[in-house]
């Protein structure tokens, strides 16, 4: 028997301090903050494309090419649940636009940068800002809807993080193309001058009241630098050794000597799974004793919140692992312009618009966790079709049809993944809810990003140095040369040798060796990314089975 003396009370839920706005005027601003979250999905995925230039022009390695994408996406991850109980606490529009004034600031110092360093703490600080765009957008529209209203507003949303990230690519081609890389910051700053004046007019302003006492700090130190820390033994696994170290690490004035009986890398990795470990705990603990926590692990006893928030991270993983790969793959090894790559990824974002404003009236039949699973299987099939296609020698009409098969599937899973994850989460907790979706989600990208980078360099340098044993007058040590700069940059100097005589009669063979090899890697690769979709679909099949009971419980209550 309970003994109520004993039993800590749960820290009480916020409920929702403000009404919601009727009419056009929420539709209008749906279309705002629709508008501002393009803004920093797109320089999720915008970046990609302009990459290998960036490579070349900043004297860039695969690694720093890692960063810039993940420098974005573990800071965004890191503070997501922060901004978002924040955004509950001060208001949503409030922080909305907080957020845009600090990515704006963060794209003026992109654009301006002149070294990897600088390029990598620019995007820090644009990931700071979009931590608080993300979750504001969210839970406004979380808060605001209902019934109907609200699955069309969420289509919307979801369709806009599908289509936006696929779409990302194409600008960042003809951007880069037709200007300069650093125009790919430049041109955020009118939009988000545009979206903030909007959404001082339009937008209203919403937050929930706290009772819970406390802020908390330590969750929040401890969930961000468990996040960084596995981000960066992930990344830097190749520069430092995955267990055998192969080179010094200097950090705040301290070094782990290459010496060192293990590498730095297992150890910083395990650090930073203690630390999430520890952070749950931490959570648990704050939740026992009745104080504000930055998450509410009593929204995971809600099986649609759990199951969802699975498939999310492991879909993420392959999706934004894969338009981190291919368009190095595109650039450097098919020798695709930058517009040409933009042109071909531009198939997927065809696909997403398309099936995200039909992924509504399919769900009526199949319901929306059905979509979910129809998408994820489509991008299986696209991702798996494009890695067994993929050669050396692909045309760009080839990989944009197989990129629409996958394109369909994101459209579909992503527009309907985001409200069927949040459909029982209470709206007066949409502000936990939403944080922690898009923290899920933010999270995949950085470990995708890391993960498939990873399984890029590693594959690529096996099978160019298998390649390369097949030219004729290549030594063993000019093949590990030419193996590991290849691996290490990304293919980058497979374009540096196509333009140049610098191995004489060897030079076309060579090239051609490093393309087929860096292809290899490559399709290797792809098949990584579609294990993961893969169990993202089969997540999604065990959400779908939750969803059905939770109707039929419903339909009949006992």
């Amino acid at each position: 028997m309970s003994q109520p003396h004993s039993t800590p009370t749960p820290a009480p839920a916020p409920t929702d301090e403000t009404a919601s706005p009727q009419g056009r005027r929420r539709w209008i601003a749906l279309a705002i903050l629709a508008t501002g979250l393009s803004l920093i999905i797109i320089d999720g995925t915008i970046v990609n494309v302009a990459i290998p230039v960036i490579i070349t022009d900043l004297n860039l390695d695969l690694v720093d090419a890692q960063w810039i994408n993940g420098s974005y996406a573990v800071v965004f991850a890191a503070l997501l649940l922060t901004t978002g109980r924040l955004g509950d606490r001060l208001g949503r529009r409030r922080l909305f636009l907080v957020g845009l004034v600090l990515f704006a600031a963060g794209s003026v110092l992109a654009s301006l940068s002149g070294s990897g360093g600088s390029l990598i703490t620019a995007r820090l600080i644009q990931g700071i800002g979009a931590s608080a765009v993300l979750p504001a957008t969210l839970s406004t529209v979380n808060a605001t809807f209902r019934g109907k209203d609200r699955i069309v507003a969420f289509a919307v949303w979801g369709s806009v993080i599908s289509g936006m990230a696929a779409i990302g690519p194409l600008a960042g081609g003809a951007i880069t193309t037709y200007l300069t890389w650093p125009w790919i910051f430049w041109i955020n700053l009118p939009i988000a001058a545009a979206v903030a004046v909007a959404a001082i007019i339009y937008v209203p302003e919403t937050q929930a009241k706290i009772t819970a006492p406390g802020l908390d700090v330590d969750g929040f130190l401890l969930s961000a630098v468990g996040f960084a820390a596995v981000v960066f033994a992930l990344i830097e696994g190749q520069t430092y050794g995955w267990w055998q170290p192969k080179t010094d690490l200097n950090l705040g004035g301290l070094t782990w000597p290459q010496s060192a009986p293990v590498s730095v890398i297992p150890v910083i990795a395990v650090f930073g799974v203690g630390l999430l470990v520890l952070f749950v705990f931490w959570e648990r603990h704050r939740m026992r004793n009745g104080r504000s926590g930055l998450l509410d692990l009593r929204l995971f006893s809600i099986p649609t919140f759990s199951w969802g928030n699975l498939t999310a991270l492991l879909v993420a993983i392959g999706e934004f692992g894969l338009l981190f790969v291919l368009p190095l793959f595109m650039v450097n090894a098919l020798d695709f312009s930058t517009m040409t790559t933009g042109l071909v990824l531009a198939a997927m974002a065809a696909g997403a618009f398309i099936a995200g404003a039909t992924a509504r009236h399919l769900a009526e039949p199949i319901g929306a966790a059905g979509v979910v699973v129809v998408g994820l299987g489509l991008e299986c099939v696209g991702v798996v079709a494009t890695a067994l296609f993929g050669t050396a020698h692909n045309s760009p009409w080839l990989l944009a049809g197989l990129l629409v098969i996958y394109g369909l599937g994101l459209g579909l899973a992503s527009a309907q993944l985001t409200s069927t994850v949040l459909a029982d989460v209470p709206a007066q907790q949409s502000g936990q809810g939403s944080a922690t979706q898009s923290t899920v989600r933010q999270v995949g990208a950085a470990l995708g990003t890391a993960i498939l980078g990873t399984i890029l360099a590693l594959s690529v340098a096996s099978a160019t140095t298998s390649q390369l044993e097949h030219v004729s007058g290549t030594n063993p040590h000019t093949v590990q040369q030419l193996s590991t700069a290849t691996s290490e940059s990304g293919g980058a100097n497979i374009g540096k040798l196509r333009h140049s005589n610098s191995l004489g009669s060897n030079t076309a063979a060579t090239v051609d060796a490093l393309s087929h090899g860096f292809a290899h890697g490559t399709r290797t690769t792809l098949l990584a990314g579609a294990g993961f979709l893969l169990l993202g679909l089969i997540g999604a099949t065990q959400l779908r089975k939750q969803v059905r009971t939770d109707n039929q419980s419903k339909e009949n209550p006992a």
